[in-house]
C-alpha cells in the first residue's frame, strides 16, 4: 500500500478557473446558487420542477465547460470511449440527474414533502443497529448521499456524527450548517473536516456506540491517502475511514443511495467490513479500502450517471 499527499486543491473541489475569482458567490460554488434552489423547492408547485430542473440543467451544460470535460473524462473510465455526441449526451445525462438530486435535497431540508426510501441489506443492518457497538457509515459523492448519512438516526433513533468537507465559500458553509442544523435535530451532528480535533471526538463517539458517517470517496485537503483500483486505473482512498474504524475497534459500513424517481430513493447497504488489527497497520488499511473500492465500484456502474465527480481524476494520466 503507498501512501501519498494529495494536491493543495482540495480534492472535493470542481474544475473551475477565472470564472469562480470573477463570479465570487454567484460562481456555481457560491452561497447564491445554494440560497436559490432552497428558495425555489419552496415555492414551486412539483409540476413546474421538472420545467426548472431542464432549463437549469441546459444552462450549466452550456456554462460550465471544465466541469462538462472532468465528467467525460470520467466516465470514459466507466462507459469507455465515444463519439463527440455520445460524450455530450453523457454529460447533459450527469447534469441532469445531479440537478434533481440537488433540488430534492433541498426538499428533504426545507420542506415537509414525503420521501420514498427502499432499504437493500436490512439482515446486516438491523445486526448492526441491534448492537451497542458502534460503526463508522461511509458512503460516496453518488446519489443522494446525505438520505443514507440520516439513516441511523431516522430509522433507530440512534445518535450520528456527519462529517463533511468545509464548502468553497464560507457562506455557503454556514448557510449549509444552519440548515441541516434546523432539521436533523439532536441525534443528527455535523462536522467540517478542518477541526484539527475531529479525530479524537469522532473516537471516542464510536467507542460509546454512536454511529460516524463520512464519504469514503474523496481525501480531504492535506488528507493521507492508499492506493487501489477503480475500474483499472491507479486511484487514491483516504485513509481515515478506516483509520478510525481500526482504532476504535468497530466495522466499516459502505452505503450507498440512489435515485429511483420523483422523491424515491434505493438505499444499498453492503456488508459490514472488518478491519483487521494485526501488526502491520498499512497491510490492514489496504485490505480494507480494497473491498471499499470493489463496493464503489460496482455501485457507480449500476448508474454512472449518478456519480457526481466534477474533477478529472485522471487527467495526468493522459499528458
Amino acid at each position: 500500500m503507498s501512501v501519498a499527499i494529495p494536491r493543495e486543491t482540495p480534492p472535493h473541489a470542481p474544475e473551475a478557473g477565472w470564472a469562480r475569482r470573477l463570479l465570487g458567490p454567484f460562481h456555481v460554488t457560491g452561497v447564491f446558487w445554494f440560497r436559490l434552489v432552497r428558495f425555489a423547492v419552496r415555492i414551486l408547485p412539483d409540476w413546474a420542477m421538472g420545467t426548472v430542473i431542464a432549463v437549469f440543467t441546459a444552462f450549466f451544460w452550456l456554462v460550465l465547460r471544465r466541469i462538462r470535460a472532468a465528467i467525460a473524462d470520467n466516465l470514459e473510465a466507466v462507459l469507455g470511449p465515444c463519439g463527440w455526441w455520445e460524450r455530450q449526451r453523457r454529460i447533459h445525462r450527469t447534469f441532469h440527474t445531479f440537478a434533481w438530486c440537488l433540488a430534492e435535497r433541498y426538499e428533504r431540508l426545507s420542506t415537509d414533502h414525503v420521501f420514498s426510501v427502499e432499504l437493500e441489506g436490512l439482515a446486516g443492518w438491523r445486526e448492526l443497529a441491534g448492537s451497542d457497538q458502534g460503526f463508522v457509515l461511509v458512503t460516496a459523492h453518488l446519489g443522494n448521499w446525505e438520505v443514507g448519512s440520516m439513516l441511523p438516526a431516522s430509522q433507530d433513533r440512534r445518535r450520528i456524527h456527519v462529517v463533511r468537507e468545509a464548502e468553497m465559500d464560507p457562506r455557503a458553509q454556514r448557510f449549509t450548517e444552519g440548515l441541516i442544523r434546523s432539521r436533523g435535530g439532536d441525534l443528527y451532528i455535523t462536522h467540517f473536516a478542518e477541526d484539527p480535533q475531529l479525530g479524537v471526538g469522532l473516537l471516542d463517539a464510536l467507542r460509546q456506540g454512536e454511529v460516524v458517517a463520512l464519504q469514503g470517496d474523496r481525501p480531504r485537503s492535506g488528507g493521507r491517502t492508499s492506493e487501489v483500483s477503480l475500474f483499472g486505473r491507479v486511484f487514491h482512498l483516504p485513509i481515515g475511514p478506516a483509520a478510525l474504524a481500526r482504532a476504535a475497534g468497530v466495522p466499516v459500513v459502505p452505503v450507498f443511495v440512489f435515485r429511483e424517481g420523483r422523491l424515491r430513493y434505493r438505499c444499498v447497504i453492503r456488508p459490514a467490513i472488518q478491519v483487521a488489527q494485526s501488526a502491520d497497520r498499512r497491510r490492514d488499511l489496504g485490505e480494507a479500502l480494497e473491498r471499499f473500492a470493489a463496493d464503489l465500484e460496482e455501485a457507480i456502474r449500476c448508474d454512472p450517471y449518478q456519480w457526481f465527480c466534477f474533477r478529472s481524476l485522471w487527467k495526468d494520466e493522459r499528458r
